[in-house]
């Protein structure tokens, strides 16, 4: 008779653990609610999932599936093998996912009074199947009780020499490997792509024409380093808070907690190192930096938990970001505020909000999807916001034209006219980033996508060389 398979859920089915995915859900939900999990823990870890399994919901359809794993499942579905879910996460949360799953013959989880984990599910699945014995299949070395106590194993995501522990105690029937994961992994999470973002700390400093102060260099280069650490910190806590929109994205379902490559434990461990260390580098460079550091933080916060659900309040709230780099760099850089530099910050990155707002609304029309999931967007908005952003560029040229009529610019600039030759750079890649909007070409990111554009990078450079040549002339 062939032994019923009893299949563990965290880690195993699914690359993720849902005692962790809960918490996180109530944390972005309910945070108050996140105060008595102290409480819940003291009575108990299988009190603490219960509980969180009532605060939140989520879609079982969502989740990062282990397919390799289903596939082979099925298989053995197929030859009347009888199929049994075993997991130490909570009742509902286990049956939500059979249900949906439409797999398994049978379900035992935790029951709000006893965590099924380790030698607790050892002793639950000995007594129901004494007779005919069972093969497990698991992936971490809290399954050894079950191990060795089962007729035979299936060895999922097995590392640090799981699958040798496994073998002394019983034979081993099938294994899935682990998933590679290397440096680029943790450069994923971190998003140090990003960081490019912050090199408009710099743009003070070129603006003011000081860029052969060796000291506002320095400076500045702190600045920047510590900007993006605590940045990085930023995206991880984003990361883990929009889990399940993430898995609902063409792109952001790769991402490494969203996939399920890495586990959010890891992310909620690496967020505060990032913060502690970019806070105490801000400090080298000045107090005047370190507040504007800790608004961009705040704002950041509110974004995470809620502003970005608010419909045209979330592009306010990223170009507010963008602008708060330049505010940054300029006191990390010891220098006055420019309202030019400001209205023009506040324009530009205004219009390249609505650009990475109408990419992302495109991108999920061709799903068939008529809103925007954790945004306050439909689907019908993306001409409105195509409409909104290119005026809001075109404001941010007039603001330009505006400043090169002004009295900085007879400052700065020995051949103020030449200057002029800036604006139709400015217009054409305003005009170029909206027209590959349009095209479905856009990165989710703008800019990103535009130091990766020749077209963009071309307009760039000819924007700056327009105001080298203007300096120098």
């Amino acid at each position: 008779m062939t032994q019923p398979l009893i299949v563990d859920l965290d880690g195993t089915l699914i690359h993720t653990d849902m005692l962790h995915e809960s918490a996180l859900k109530v944390l972005r939900e309910r945070p108050w609610a996140t105060l008595c999990i102290p409480v819940w823990l003291a009575r108990g870890k299988a009190v603490l999932k219960q509980r969180l399994a009532d605060q939140s919901r989520f879609d079982p359809g969502s989740l990062p599936y282990n397919e390799e794993l289903l596939v082979w499942l099925r298989q053995q579905k197929e030859t009347g093998r009888r199929l049994v879910l075993c997991t130490a996460s909570d009742q509902s949360i286990a049956q939500a996912i059979a249900d949906h799953l439409q797999l398994f013959d049978d379900v035992m989880a935790s029951d709000g009074i006893t965590n099924l984990s380790g030698s607790n599910k050892a002793e639950a699945l000995t007594a129901r199947y004494a007779d005919t014995g069972f093969v497990y299949v698991g992936n971490c070395d809290k399954d050894l009780p079950v191990w060795r106590v089962a007729h035979s194993a299936v060895v999922v995501n097995g590392a640090n020499g799981l699958s040798d522990k496994t073998r002394a105690l019983c034979d081993i029937e099938h294994e899935f490997p682990l998933r590679p994961r290397g440096p680029l992994t943790w450069l994923r999470v971190i998003r140090a792509h990003q960081w490019l973002k912050n090199l408009l700390l710099f743009i003070p400093m070129i603006a003011a024409h000081q860029v052969s102060d060796l000291n506002t260099w320095l400076s500045l280069t702190l600045a920047f380093v510590a900007f993006s650490l605590c940045a990085s910190a930023v995206y991880i806590t984003n990361d883990l808070l929009d889990l399940e929109s993430d898995r609902l994205h063409p792109r952001k379902r790769f991402r490494p907690f969203a996939s399920g490559l890495l586990p959010a434990w890891q992310g909620v461990l690496l967020m505060p190192v990032l913060l502690a260390a970019g806070l105490a580098m801000a400090f080298l460079v000045s107090v005047a930096f370190v507040q504007w550091l800790l608004l961009y933080l705040a704002l950041t916060c509110a974004y995470s938990f809620g502003l970005k659900r608010l419909m045209l309040v979330d592009c306010l709230t990223l170009a507010m970001l963008y602008t708060l780099r330049i505010i940054a760099g300029t006191a990390a850089a010891s220098l006055d505020l420019s309202f030019w530099l400001l209205a023009e910050s506040v324009f530009l990155f205004l219009s390249l909000a609505f650009v990475k707002r109408y990419a992302e609304l495109a991108l999920q029309s061709q799903s068939g999807a008529d809103k925007a999931h954790g945004r306050g967007y439909y689907i019908s908005d993306a001409p409105l916001i195509q409409t909104l952003g290119v005026t809001s560029g075109y404001v941010a040229v007039v603001v330009l034209a505006l400043y090169l009529n002004s009295n900085e610019v007879l400052e700065l600039y020995r051949n103020p006219t030449l200057v002029w030759a800036a604006i139709p750079f400015m217009l054409f890649w305003i005009s170029w980033m909206w027209m590959q909007a349009s095209r479905g070409n856009m990165h989710d990111d703008p800019l990103v996508f535009a130091v990766k554009d020749k077209a963009s990078l071309l307009a760039g450079l000819g924007f700056a060389m327009v105001l080298v040549i203007g300096s120098v002339a």
